[in-house]
């Protein structure tokens, strides 16, 4: 068996609970405030670990007192920290208000996120075995930097593209051809459209996915979803070495098409509390069922199982399911 490790963001979400959104210059009484340990890397590794998988959260996180509690949860989880810095400034953080019907507005602050490195990754030892989870929440930069370093080691990576990123023309690179992770385009930087060519999987929700196909495609015109991962060649360069791709749809389920085979799993009916770590807890379940050695088919079950657990939780990374909450599932005791 080999280990996750997620090279991504950390962040501490404060979540304010209101009647309503306020208007421009507006002010509104709350009802609750919360604190939460989250992030998408954080909260990805934490889903992995309580699916039994080793799992090392390679990132960063401030001086502040946010990035001592979000050390010591990750800690406290038996998530590896030994390559989470700790940098001088604040640590990440995510301001989030809700109203009574949902509806949310989010100000990211990526603080201490903005200066994860992917030498975190070197005392490692990658290996073949090893599965290298990696979002949009931290620099590009590195994102193709953990890429080289995972394909030197024989690790398989993917790329959870949110949030979404687009390239700075929304075309490919200007040779038409995907530069490698060595070799960032004229603009210093890899572009999107670089990491998607050369990640294992892609991995974003249904409406990430139609910011990664190429607007002359007409993703409106296309009949669904199934459709969407059925038809090849509708990333600008391809999704993957092996064209593997994961579109989650929410409470509808997942479509899938891994190894030129095309998996849809439809959603379960539950009662949602808060999706906000819904697929980050999918991307984690999943790189744990992957390190785990089970079929990818396989892991994209168990991975739609724990996502309708997270979902019945309030919280990001300490909703994510136990592997005895999804065993329980799994046998049919479970909600």
């Amino acid at each position: 068996m080999g280990r996750v490790v997620v090279v991504g963001s950390t962040s501490m979400d404060v979540v304010a609970r209101v009647d309503r959104i306020p208007g421009p210059g507006e002010t509104v009484t709350g009802s609750s405030v919360t604190l939460s340990p989250g992030g998408r890397g954080a909260n990805q590794a934490v889903a992995a670990r309580r699916l039994s998988a080793a799992t090392v959260m390679v990132g960063a996180v401030g001086s502040d007192g946010f990035g001592s509690a979000l050390r010591e949860f990750l800690r406290a989880e038996g998530v590896d920290v030994t390559s989470l810095a700790v940098v001088d400034g604040p640590s990440g953080t995510a301001v989030t208000t809700i109203d009574e019907a949902g509806e949310s507005v989010i100000v990211i602050v990526p603080g201490a996120n903005a200066t994860v490195s992917a030498n975190g990754l070197d005392a490692l030892r990658l290996g073949p075995g090893d599965m290298v989870l990696l979002q949009n929440e931290i620099p590009a930069s590195v994102n193709a930097a953990a890429l080289d370093r995972a394909r030197a080691a024989g690790a398989r990576t993917l790329l959870n593209a949110s949030p979404h990123r687009p390239t700075a023309t929304g075309q490919p690179s200007t040779t038409g051809q995907p530069s490698t992770t060595g070799q960032p385009t004229a603009t210093g930087q890899p572009t999107a459209t670089d990491l998607l060519a050369e990640v294992d999987v892609v991995l974003v929700n249904e409406h990430e996915f139609t910011g990664l196909v190429p607007a002359a495609v007409g993703v409106g015109s296309l009949p669904g979803p199934r459709a969407l991962v059925e038809v090849r060649g509708l990333l600008a360069d391809g999704a993957g070495p092996n064209d593997n791709i994961v579109v989650t749809l929410g409470g509808a389920g997942v479509c899938a098409r891994i190894a030129g085979t095309v998996v849809t799993l439809a959603g379960r009916r539950v009662p949602v509390v808060d999706t906000a770590g819904a697929d980050d807890c999918f991307c984690g379940a999943f790189g744990a069922g992957l390190a785990g050695g089970l079929p990818a088919a396989t892991a994209l079950f168990h991975a739609n199982l724990a996502a309708t657990i997270a979902v019945q939780r309030p919280g990001a990374g300490p909703a994510m399911p136990t592997r005895a909450e999804l065993e329980d599932l799994l046998t049919g005791g479970g909600p």
